[in-house]
């Protein structure tokens, strides 16, 4: 995702409302990574930690959380690649959606 192209942003609400497999948790999960791609200047890839994600979705429970966040790979939304370091945050990258006009 590039900065000087937002309107990318809007078409993927656009693709993730529109999947009929996703819930307002997924998509809850799915706003929190935009938001925290926003901040970090819509790179590519994205650093998260699980109690970000959880806050920023308003996720209380880890099963919950972990539940929606393993389906949204598994439906191909997000690859993830985690850290088990504490002092390295773990890694998020938007895989390819489609553009919708």
């Amino acid at each position: 995702m590039k900065k000087d192209n937002t309107i990318n942003w809007l078409n993927y609400l656009i693709q993730i409302t529109a999947d009929e497999r996703l819930t307002v948790w997924h998509i809850a999960l799915l706003l929190a990574i935009i938001k925290i791609a926003y901040i970090q200047n819509d790179k590519e890839i994205i650093f998260v930690s699980r109690s970000k994600l959880m806050f920023q979705s308003h996720i209380k429970t880890t099963p919950t959380y972990h539940k929606y966040f393993k389906e949204l790979q598994d439906f191909g939304y997000i690859k993830y690649n985690p850290s088990y370091h504490p002092a390295y945050k773990s890694i998020i990258v938007f895989l390819n959606f489609k553009i919708i006009y």
